[in-house]
């Protein structure tokens, strides 16, 4: 079995920043892509941050320069800075990690999601 789990999510005023992590553990033999999507109340999932396995990194345009992604590929977590937020970044916050399991299966999981309100 393999867990995904969030951490790090909050209230926190427009202008500050917090950082979230996700963590893979369980059957694991390899982790190739790790990112972050959110979902706004009645909007669809929209893809915030990737890294992939050669450490690129990809963004979308509403938070280039604000967010930053990074992984620590030994404790298989994936962080998100995120700077100068706004009330829009509002969302839960859902992580996506790619990897191969012990039984040479590769799958996609994605964790549970956690919140992230921007208000003052």
């Amino acid at each position: 079995q393999v867990q995904v789990v969030e951490s790090g999510g909050g209230l926190v005023q427009p202008g500050g920043s917090l950082r979230l992590a996700c963590t893979a553990s369980g059957d694991i033999f390899n982790i190739y892509d790790m990112g972050w999507y959110r979902q706004a109340p009645g909007k669809e999932r929209e893809e915030v941050a990737t890294i992939y396995s050669t450490d690129y990194e990809e963004y979308a345009a509403s938070v280039k320069g604000r967010f930053f992604i990074s992984r620590d590929a030994a404790k298989k977590t994936v962080y998100l800075q995120m700077n100068s937020l706004k009330p829009e970044d509002t969302a839960v916050y859902i992580c996506n990690v790619d990897l191969i399991r012990l039984d040479s299966v590769q799958a996609e999981y994605w964790g549970q999601g956690i919140q992230v309100t921007v208000s003052s």
